[in-house]
């Protein structure tokens, strides 16, 4: 879809995100919208080998219900790097790439920033460079309310929402049968490697 594409902050994902970021022009993260709980801006989800898991970063409680998302806070009173990590390794160690991006990745979980915007902004170009996609992301300089513009998926790339995105199928090494629509992009980063961005 060229043109104008705006999108939500997330943490690492799904390959759907990174199709739109793939085909548009003019590409905006919102940071002036109020953090909403439950979606992809704090977590994102891989493939174990007890099925679909989700991974979550904590986040501070904000001063109010209405904390822009550029102002929410990590919370490192968890260890949640290191169990993000324990858990890439416990899902991805027997898949094709793992081994050759696995240091790069867990440099880029391991860097304490105090945002989750920031973090994500960081995650976000690192995976363009990984996908091999020449696009300058910009943030927005204030909120725009929804309106059902077609270039606007800020609240349509959800956990909660089945998304109609046709994901080409690539190896998972815990699929079994059936390929698992969704994932994080690291799934497609560690199951195909140089190629990934030819899957988007």
């Amino acid at each position: 879809m060229p043109g104008k594409l705006l999108l939500s902050t997330a943490y690492f994902p799904p390959a759907e995100y990174f199709s739109l970021v793939k085909n548009a022009d003019d590409i905006l993260i919102e940071q002036h919208e109020n953090y909403p709980k439950q979606t992809y801006r704090n977590r994102c989800r891989i493939l174990s080998s007890n099925g679909v898991a989700d991974l979550s970063v904590p986040v501070l409680k904000g001063a109010g219900p209405k904390t822009l998302i550029k102002d929410i806070a990590i919370d490192y009173s968890k260890r949640w790097q290191q169990v993000h990590i324990r858990a890439l390794a416990s899902a991805y160690s027997r898949s094709p790439f793992y081994q050759f991006y696995r240091e790069a990745v867990e440099k880029q979980i391991g860097r304490n920033h105090k945002f989750l915007f920031d973090l994500n902004y960081e995650l976000l170009n690192f995976c363009l460079d990984v996908l091999k996609i020449k696009k300058s992301v910009g943030c927005t300089r204030s909120f725009e309310p929804e309106a059902g513009q077609a270039y606007d998926f800020r609240y349509r790339i959800s956990p909660k929402i089945k998304s109609d995105f046709c994901e080409k199928i690539h190896i998972q090494v815990f699929s079994n049968t059936s390929f698992i629509p969704g994932l994080s992009i690291l799934d497609l980063i560690f199951n195909t490697g140089p190629d990934a961005g030819d899957y988007l």
